[in-house]
């Protein structure tokens, strides 16, 4: 069977996110970490830091711009992201809507060019 890339970019409103040690005591978040080890998709995942910490860079015109944050005028921004393995999307949306940022921010899902 044929299995497909998926990145889940995790959506997050940093006025609300819980910290590392809050993910970690988590029953939810854990529940769901052990379904993604139950599935054996897993391939990687990091947590991103604050979008205070975050540089943009543009280059327009052949003149390279760099500005400090995101390019995004939203709240919710890209607060990590998960590279998983499933057999087809049902699965991969099965996976993000288990995320706890789920409830709160989005789970946006997108297939790896291979």
């Amino acid at each position: 069977m044929n299995r497909v890339k998926y990145v889940l970019l995790i959506c997050d409103d940093e006025k609300v996110s819980p910290s590392n040690e809050d993910l970690e005591a988590d029953p939810v978040h854990q529940a769901w970490l052990a379904d993604l080890d139950r599935r054996g998709g897993m391939l990687v995942g990091a947590r991103l830091r604050p979008v205070v910490d975050a540089t943009t860079v543009r280059v327009r015109d052949g003149e390279t711009l760099v500005s400090d944050g995101p390019f995004a005028e939203t709240k919710d921004f890209v607060g990590g992201f998960v590279i998983v393995e499933c057999a087809d999307l049902d699965e991969a949306i099965s996976i993000a809507e288990g995320h706890p940022y789920a409830r709160w921010g989005g789970v946006e899902i997108r297939p790896v060019w291979e």
